[in-house]
C-alpha cells in the first residue's frame, strides 16, 4: 500500500491557535477553497464524522503538536486523508457480509448457518489477534532486516507521530488507530477466505484455532515483506493492494485445509466430480455485489489518503471485474451450453482479485485486460480443481489463489510505473524487459511456499492436539448446523 506525492498544501493567512474554540471551526472552513460558496456547506456534514472517528486521538494529551497547531490546509488534508481511511475501512469490513453469503448462497442448506456463523466470527478473531500481536509484526520495527519486525505486544494508540507528520506539510498522515483499524480489516479478509475452501467439512473450534494463528502470525510476517519495506520492497516487487499478501496467502492457507480434510461425502463418484448446488443463488448474488461495493475500499483505500488517485484506482478495479465478468461468462457458455450463474459471479472477484496488486500501476485498457484474463483463468481453474480431486465448494482458491497470483505477475507484463499519463511501461510486453516480471514471479512464489509450509505444520498441530480437523461422517451428513450449532438456518422449511 503506497502513497502517491502531492503538491505541497498552501499555507493560510490565519492562525488557527489564534481562534476561540467557538470561531476556530468557521476559520478553519474560510480557510479552505470553495467553502465560500454556498453549495459548499454540505462538506459540513463530513466534520462530525471526521471528529467522532479521530477526537479521541488526536487531541490526546501526549501529542506535542494539536490539531489546533495546523494551518487550515494541513488541517484539512489531515482530516481529509484519515476519514477517507476510515470510510475505506468500513467498506473492507463490511466485506465480511460478502463473503458469507456467497459462501453459504453456494453451498447446501444443512450448513448455512456453520458458514455464516465462521465468516461472522473469524472477523472478530482477527481484529483481536491482529491487535494482540499481529499488527506489531507486520508494522514493528526491524529484528531481522527484512524478514522480520516486532515492536511488543498491542497497539499504541499515540497519535503525535501523525499530527507532526501534518505539520510538517506531508499527506497520508495517518493516526493508528485508523491504520490499525483498517489493516485488521484486511487480515480479517486472509482468514475469511480460507472459510470457502474448508466449507461443510470442517470442525467449527479448530478452524477458529487456526484463523488465530494465520492473524496473529502467519499473515502479518509475510505482509511486512512488503508493506514494511521488508526484502521483498527492496527487490522492488508491487502489490498494491494484496493480491498477493492478502487473496493468494488466504487461498493457499484454504487449500491446505481442503487438502488435509480431503472431499466432501459425495462430491467425487468413481474419480468424477459430481455437481452439489448451492441452495440459495440469490443471497450468493447479492454477496457478490456487496464485494464489489466492498472492493472500493479495499483498493482505493490502500492509497492511504484523499488524493487525486484515489478515482483512478476506483476506476482500474472497475474496468477489471467487469472484464473478469465478461470473460467467465463468454468461457463457461461456451463450454457448459448456457451461461453459469456461479461463473459470473466467480468471474467478476476473479477480476477483482487480479487488480488488486496492480491497481495503482496499469492502464484502463490493462486493466480491463487483466480482469477478462482473470476471468478466463477462472473458469478453467475451478475444473482443474476437480478433475485433481480437490474439493473447493465455492471456487475460493480458483478466485483467491489462482488469480491472485496472476494479478501480481501481469503488473510484470503490461504494468507501468504509477498512474500519471504517459508513465513508461515497466512489463515485459511494454518495453520494460524481464527485470520486473521476474520480481513479481518470486514474491508470488514466496508467498506461495511461505503459506503453504506455514500452515501446513499449522493445520497438522491443530489436528494431532484436537484429535483431527474434519467432522464425523454423520454429522456431515446431517448437516453442520445441527452437529456444530444446534439449530437451522430455516427451521420453517423442508430440505427438498
Amino acid at each position: 500500500m503506497t502513497t502517491a506525492l502531492q503538491s505541497p498544501p498552501r499555507r493560510s493567512t490565519s492562525r488557527l491557535q489564534d481562534a476561540s474554540l467557538l470561531n476556530g471551526p468557521m476559520l478553519l472552513l474560510r480557510s479552505i477553497k470553495g467553502f465560500r460558496r454556498s453549495q459548499s456547506w454540505a462538506w459540513l456534514a463530513s466534520v462530525p464524522l471526521a471528529l467522532l472517528g479521530l477526537g479521541v486521538f488526536t487531541f490526546s494529551a501526549r501529542a506535542e503538536v494539536a490539531l489546533s497547531d495546523l494551518t487550515g490546509p494541513q488541517a484539512a488534508t489531515f482530516l481529509a486523508d484519515n476519514l477517507w481511511l476510515f470510510i475505506a475501512t468500513i467498506l473492507v469490513i463490511f466485506m465480511n457480509a460478502g463473503f458469507a453469503m456467497v459462501e453459504a448462497g453456494m453451498c447446501r442448506q444443512k450448513n448455512a448457518v456453520n458458514i455464516l456463523a465462521k465468516n461472522l466470527f473469524v472477523f472478530a478473531l482477527a481484529v483481536t489477534a491482529y491487535w494482540v500481536i499481529g499488527y506489531s509484526l507486520m508494522y514493528g520495527g526491524s529484528v531481522i532486516d527484512g524478514w522480520l519486525y516486532f515492536q511488543g505486544l498491542f497497539v499504541d494508540p499515540d497519535p503525535s507521530g501523525a499530527l507532526e507528520c501534518a505539520a510538517a506539510g506531508d499527506t497520508g498522515c495517518l493516526v493508528p488507530a485508523v491504520d490499525f483499524l483498517f489493516q485488521s480489516a484486511f487480515a480479517g479478509t486472509a482468514a475469511t477466505i480460507v472459510s470457502g475452501l474448508v466449507a461443510e467439512r470442517v470442525k467449527f473450534g479448530e478452524f477458529v484455532v487456526f484463523s488465530i494463528v494465520l492473524t496473529a502470525f502467519i499473515y502479518p510476517i509475510a505482509g511486512s515483506w512488503q508493506w514494511n519495506g521488508g526484502w521483498l520492497a527492496e527487490l522492488g516487487f508491487i502489490d498494491f493492494a494484496g493480491s498477493s499478501i492478502v487473496h493468494s496467502v488466504g487461498g493457499w492457507a484454504g487449500l491446505v485445509g481442503a487438502m488435509l480434510l480431503g472431499p466432501r461425502i459425495g462430491k467425487f463418484v468413481d474419480g468424477k466430480a459430481q455437481a452439489m448446488p448451492g441452495h440459495n443463488m440469490a443471497i450468493a448474488t447479492l454477496g457478490a455485489l456487496i464485494l464489489w461495493i466492498g472492493w472500493y475500499g479495499f483498493n482505493p483505500g490502500s492509497e492511504l489518503a484523499m488524493d487525486q488517485y484515489v478515482a483512478y484506482v476506483a476506476v482500474t478495479t472497475t474496468l477489471a471485474a467487469a472484464g473478469g465478468a465478461i470473460a467467465a461468462t463468454v468461457l463457461s457458455t461456451i463450454t457448459s451450453g448456457k451461461p453459469d450463474l456461479t461463473m459470473i459471479i466467480n468471474g467478476i472477484l476473479a477480476g477483482l482479485v487480479s487488480i488488486t496488486a496492480g491497481c495503482g500501476n496499469m492502464t484502463f485498457a490493462g486493466s480491463w485486460l487483466a480482469g477478462a484474463v482473470g476471468g478466463l483463468i477462472v473458469v478453467i481453474s475451478v475444473a482443474a480443481l476437480d478433475s485433481a480431486g480437490i474439493d473447493d465448494p465455492v471456487g475460493a482458491f480458483s478466485v483467491h489463489g489462482v488469480c491472485g497470483v496472476w494479478g501480481t505477475v501481469v503488473i510484470g507484463l503490461w504494468g507501468v510505473d504509477g498512474m500519471d499519463p504517459g508513465a513508461a511501461g515497466i512489463g515485459l510486453l511494454n518495453g520494460g524487459g524481464l527485470n520486473q516480471f521476474f520480481i513479481q514471479a518470486l514474491g508470488a512464489a514466496a508467498y506461495g511456499i511461505w503459506t503453504v509450509i506455514t500452515c501446513w505444520i499449522a493445520w497438522q498441530i491443530i489436528g494431532g492436539f484436537f484429535g483431527g480437523i474434519r467432522v464425523s461422517e454423520a454429522e456431515e451428513t446431517q448437516g453442520l448446523d445441527i452437529g456444530e450449532h444446534g439449530m437451522e438456518a430455516y427451521p420453517d422449511f423442508a430440505s427438498s
